[in-house]
């Protein structure tokens, strides 16, 4: 049998000894200060480091997970070369290349794309309306990890294409922030069944809580793939 030689990351964590150390004691700080939480081993990992990205402890209860969405993100990063389609550029800018490599996985948007623009226009929608439409078109959907954190009406295109045309991504994080259309956005996927998501109740979300779940779900993939090694 396999033995496993050792269990600390070396490609989702800090380059350096410092920046590890820095890392490393701002999660012990939050474990410490966050209280009592009813999130499971799995999911905990995931809300500290938004927590860290934020400094902002009521993620600690509003962070929501489908009951399946864990075991669905890990599945999703070790197959390798699951997409990432984001509904804004600054997700796929603020995911670390080396991380996604060690995965073999690429980065999507199209929410600036000419035609996007156009269609959008056009038939009166948002960019992002039709950046999701595209994406689904392109085939980019079905077992992707699509990660929104900018627009809500991004958010309900993916529902709508999942319940209505047959789009399976294999998990949502879905964190749109805002005041128009964001909570109810999240409420909505709080409804989907068929597809793992992971969430944030209300208003309060942003692209930098889906690059900081997202590297969350690759940390906890390089542990288990070296739990196997």
């Amino acid at each position: 049998m396999p033995m496993t030689t050792t269990t600390a990351n070396t490609i989702t964590e800090q380059l350096t000894a410092a920046g590890r150390a820095i890392e490393h004691d701002s999660f012990a700080i939050i474990d410490a200060e966050a209280g009592p939480h009813n999130y499971t081993d799995e999911q905990w990992p995931l809300v500290r480091r938004m927590i860290h990205a934020n400094a902002d402890f009521e993620f600690n209860g509003l962070t929501a997970f489908h009951p399946d969405v864990m075991q669905a993100g890990l599945a999703a990063v070790l197959k390798g070369s699951a997409p990432i389609v984001a509904d804004v550029e600054m997700i796929c800018v603020g995911l670390s290349k080396p991380r996604l490599a060690h995965f073999g996985m690429t980065t999507h948007h199209y929410i600036s794309d000419p035609d996007v623009i156009e269609q959008a226009k056009a038939e009166g929608t948002t960019r992002a309306v039709q950046a999701m439409r595209k994406a689904h078109r392109e085939g980019k959907l079905d077992g992707a990890i699509v990660g929104i954190g900018n627009a809500p009406t991004a958010l309900i295109e993916v529902i709508r294409l999942i319940r209505e045309e047959g789009a399976k991504p294999a998990l949502i994080v879905g964190m749109p922030v805002g005041f128009v259309s964001a909570a109810e956005s999240k409420d909505l996927l709080m409804t989907v069944n068929d597809v793992p998501w992971v969430t944030i109740r209300g208003r309060k979300g942003g692209s930098t809580l889906v690059v900081a779940a997202i590297h969350a779900l690759l940390g906890l993939a390089e542990a288990a793939q070296k739990r196997v090694a």
